[in-house]
C-alpha cells in the first residue's frame, strides 16, 4: 500500500495490524480480539481523516499511483470492448483510448484519458496529456457513435492537454474547440465522468455532455494548483493555498452547477476497492442512460445547450 503524507497515522496502524496477523498465523497466541480492536481503530481513524479533506488532499488522492484508470474501468464494466485507433489525419495518440463496447446489453462508445500504470507505460501514454491527434480521435469515435446511434461515455483523467510545441503546431486549441462545438450538437447521449484529474482544456476537450459527474476524490478546474501557485507566487510552495482558492473539489463544482452529480468512492479512495468503485460507476452510467435514451435527440440537444448557457455567475458592483 502507498500512503500519502496526510495518511501517515494510518500507515503505523497498518504496520501494527500486519504484525498482529503474523503472530496469529504462527498460532502461538490467539490475536483475534486484538486484531478486531485494531481494525476498528483503523476504520474510525479513516472516517475522521477522509471526512475533513482539504482541496489539496483531494488533489493528492486523485493522483494516487494505485488509483484505477480508464482501461481498468472499461475492463470491469464492459464486455466485448474493441479499441479503435487513429484520428485519420496524423497518428494514434496513446494518451486517449476508446472504442466500441457492450455495457450489459447496450452498445456504447467509451473513451477517456489513460495515464499508464508504471513509469514505462506513463511515458508511452504521455502521462495522460493528449495531443490534438487524441482529441480528433475522440471526435471521430463520437461521430461513429452518432452514425450508429450509440451513447458516448467519456472518462476524464488528465493533468492537461500536452503543451509541447508540436501540439501547438498541429492545432491543439482548434482541436479542443472543435470537440466542444461538435459535442454540443451530437445527437446521441453523452455522459462525462471525471475519474481523477480534470485540468483545463485537456479535460474540457472530452467533457461536454448531457451529464457531467465527478468521483468524490477528484478535481476540476482551469489550472493545476502547482501552476496557479507558480504564476501568482513564482513558487510551488503555495499550492495548498491555491487549491483552496481555486475551489476545485466536487462539492464546489456542484454548488456552482458546473456538474450534475458526485459519485461516492470507497472509504479512503477509489484505489482501496477498485472493483466496488467500478460497480458503482457502472450503476450510475446505466441509471443516467435509462433517463437519456428515451428522449428525442432534438430535445436532448436543446437541454444540453440550455444547461451550458445557464452556467456562470455575474456580480456587479458600483463603480
Amino acid at each position: 500500500m502507498v500512503f500519502l503524507d496526510f495518511e501517515k497515522p494510518l500507515e503505523n496502524l497498518y504496520e501494527q495490524l500486519d504484525k498482529l496477523k503474523q503472530v496469529g498465523d504462527e498460532g502461538i497466541i490467539d490475536m483475534t480480539e486484538s486484531i478486531k480492536e485494531l481494525e476498528k481503530k483503523i476504520q474510525n481513524l479513516k472516517k475522521d481523516i477522509y471526512a475533513n479533506l482539504t482541496g489539496w488532499q483531494r488533489v493528492q488522492l486523485s493522483r494516487h499511483p494505485e488509483r484505477p484508470y480508464t482501461l481498468y474501468y472499461i475492463d470491469q464494466m464492459c464486455k466485448k470492448f474493441t479499441e479503435l485507433h487513429g484520428d485519420r489525419y496524423c497518428k494514434d495518440d496513446k494518451a486517449i483510448v476508446g472504442g466500441i463496447a457492450k455495457l450489459d446489453n447496450q452498445s456504447v462508445v467509451i473513451l477517456g484519458h489513460q495515464k499508464g500504470i508504471n513509469t514505462k507505460m506513463r511515458q508511452y501514454r504521455n502521462f495522460g496529456m493528449a495531443n490534438p491527434d487524441g482529441y480528433r480521435k475522440a471526435l471521430r469515435l463520437m461521430k461513429l457513435a452518432e452514425r450508429f446511434n450509440m451513447p458516448v461515455i467519456c472518462l476524464i483523467d488528465t493533468p492537461g492537454a500536452f503543451p509541447g510545441l508540436e501540439a501547438e503546431e498541429r492545432g491543439q486549441a482548434e482541436a479542443i474547440a472543435r470537440n466542444l462545438f461538435e459535442m454540443a450538437q451530437l445527437k446521441v447521449p453523452i455522459l462525462c465522468y471525471i475519474i481523477g484529474e480534470g485540468a483545463s482544456g485537456g479535460a474540457l476537450g472530452i467533457g461536454l455532455g448531457d451529464r457531467v459527474c465527478m468521483l468524490e476524490n477528484t478535481w476540476y478546474t482551469v489550472i493545476s494548483p502547482e501552476s496557479c501557485s507558480s504564476i501568482l507566487w513564482r513558487s510551488w510552495d503555495h499550492k495548498e493555498e491555491a487549491a483552496e482558492a481555486l475551489k476545485l473539489t466536487p462539492d464546489h463544482m456542484l454548488d456552482f452547477k458546473l456538474i450534475d452529480d458526485i459519485i461516492k468512492e470507497p472509504l479512503g479512495g477509489a484505489h482501496t476497492d477498485p472493483e466496488k468503485m467500478a460497480k458503482t460507476l457502472k450503476s450510475h452510467i446505466k441509471s443516467a442512460l435509462s433517463e437519456l435514451l428515451p428522449m428525442d435527440p432534438d430535445e436532448r440537444i436543446t437541454l444540453r445547450i440550455e444547461k451550458y448557457s445557464q452556467m456562470g455567475r455575474v456580480t456587479t458592483t458600483d463603480a
